[in-house]
């Protein structure tokens, strides 16, 4: 790494400054004369949609891209960032939303992971050492209930990203990086992450935070850089922005129809549960879904949602209960057996349970529908291909070639692949675990208006969601789930976020 004596003009008040940055990669400029500058002891959001050179940035910076040209100030001297370990030793620490952790290894041992203390001799590893700088740190991030020698895979999401955290200040972090923090944690989880960044703040410590969830950028951070297609579109403080001019910076254009629910009239039921269970997970669940109705299930994160809904599908076993189609009785003992009835899932996780990453789009447009495709056990191709270009074409999927692997799409084109799926065996009862988790607010408009044709079409829709706005926006109905029960029911005329969280929480309605 070097590092060059030279001061900037007024540049005393940053931390941080990306000057002009350029970034291109084969066919795609990514980043194009990008700036920003980061104040210390702040919080500095970067918002865009998918594709607006958010991840570009924080990886030149992280030391994993190099730029093509442009400028990067730290501490108001110019730096060169070549790898990952130049960034760690100016204090630039990255949390990404999959977090760089070794869930088998200690608290301690992933504290100390590559800066290990060595004994006296230099021979063996100061272990106990290590455990006593490692509790001292638990303890700055609200962890002393943990023991250093606690597997990391223990911890919840929530508490391997503040072990994150601490791996930074035991680094001597003096600017961290968050990218979409919140995405897989409770709102209590959520409140604790937001006290210590505002703990860390009084350190001097700066954060870049990077989130699709606009309400937390606009309670956390102090000021709000905009990308749009690789470039620089606005820098403001916080104080100045409301969710609607954001979004317009955004995506370049009003959104007035994030959530374009239109009237649709309801059908026969299409399915019905009655008294669903599972032991020690969700008991006496019983709902019904007519055709052309968006039926929302509301809850907390560990409220049993997306546990009822992989039983449904056959993922997790019942215990007891009853499901019926169209008013006749069947049995799930496997995915297959609600696959071959019409029923499809789209589970919250596209990544991990939902797409195979390294493969070709057109292989996971197929992938559900093999014996559709198929003739004596030999593969149509001609036949898959004309089936997933005509139900990609459908719903706008933005890729040049099916032939390319889905892990090159945005989080939003990726979401409209795992649809495609499903789609392409047109089904009777659709449900959609997180439908826009990780998805910028232009697509999350798109998938809305996808799910609004999909009702239209007859469709039953399940909608699992932690989003409020999304549960209110996209509803015709919401149940509400609380501590593996369904505690409450809601038609959208009387649905209000108010009275949703009181029956998520364990209130009665008065």
């Amino acid at each position: 790494m070097e590092m060059e004596a030279e001061s900037i003009p007024g540049n005393g008040s940053f931390i941080l400054e990306m000057r002009d940055i350029v970034k291109n990669f084969p066919g795609v400029k990514a980043v194009d004369g990008v700036s920003l500058k980061v104040r210390p002891g702040t919080v500095h959001a970067v918002v865009g949609e998918n594709g607006a050179g958010k991840s570009t940035m924080m990886k030149i910076l992280a030391g994993e891209h190099t730029p093509d040209s442009g400028e990067i100030y730290f501490e108001g001297a110019k730096v060169h960032i070549v790898n990952t370990k130049d960034a760690l030793r100016l204090g630039i620490s990255t949390i990404y939303q999959e977090l760089n952790l070794v869930p088998e290894m200690t608290i301690s041992e992933n504290l100390f992971l590559g800066r290990e203390t060595m004994g006296g001799s230099r021979v063996f590893i100061d272990t106990a050492t290590m455990e006593a700088e490692t509790a001292k740190h638990l303890a700055e991030v609200g962890l002393s209930h943990y023991s250093p020698r606690t597997k990391l895979g223990q911890l919840s999401v929530s508490g391997q990203q503040m072990v994150e955290i601490a791996k930074g200040i035991h680094r001597g972090a003096k600017l961290i990086v968050m990218d979409e923090p919140t995405s897989a944690i409770t709102e209590v989880e959520v409140e604790r992450l937001f006290q210590l960044i505002l703990e860390l703040k009084t350190k001097n410590i700066a954060f870049i935070y990077i989130s699709h969830k606009l309400d937390e950028v606009l309670h956390i951070s102090d000021e709000v850089t905009v990308l749009r297609d690789g470039t620089w579109v606005a820098t403001e403080p916080t104080g100045e922005m409301t969710q609607t001019k954001l979004i317009s910076l955004m995506v370049g254009r009003e959104l007035s129809h994030l959530f374009p629910k239109t009237h649709v009239d309801l059908g026969a039921v299409v399915f019905e549960a009655k008294g669903l269970r599972r032991e020690n997970v969700f008991e006496d669940i019983s709902f019904s879904v007519r055709q052309g109705e968006i039926l929302g299930i509301a809850g907390l994160m560990g409220a049993g949602r997306t546990e009822v809904a992989r039983a449904i599908f056959g993922l997790d076993p019942l215990d007891g209960g009853e499901l019926l189609l169209e008013g006749e009785p069947f049995t799930v003992r496997r995915p297959w057996d609600a696959i071959s009835r019409g029923i499809a899932y789209v589970p919250e996780d596209r990544k991990l349970t939902g797409l195979c990453l390294g493969r070709p789009i057109l292989e996971n447009i197929g992938l559900a529908s093999l014996e559709r495709f198929a003739k004596l056990g030999l593969l149509k191709l001609k036949k898959e291909r004309t089936a997933s270009e005509e139900i990609s074409k459908k719903l706008q999927t933005k890729t040049h070639s099916l032939d390319v692997a889905v892990n090159t799409l945005s989080g939003g084109n990726q979401q409209k692949v795992v649809l495609s799926k499903w789609l392409i065996r047109d089904p009777k009862v659709l449900i959609l675990d997180e439908p826009t988790r990780g998805i910028d607010v232009g697509a999350k408009a798109e998938i809305h208006r996808l799910m609004c044709e999909f009702a239209e079409r007859g469709m039953a829709v399940i909608m699992i969601s932690s989003e409020l706005p999304e549960i209110l926006g996209m509803s015709d109905r919401v149940i509400v789930m609380h501590r593996g029960r369904f505690k409450g029911e809601l038609p959208r005329s009387e649905a209000t976020q108010e009275r949703i969280m009181t029956i998520a929480t364990g209130g009665h309605l008065e």
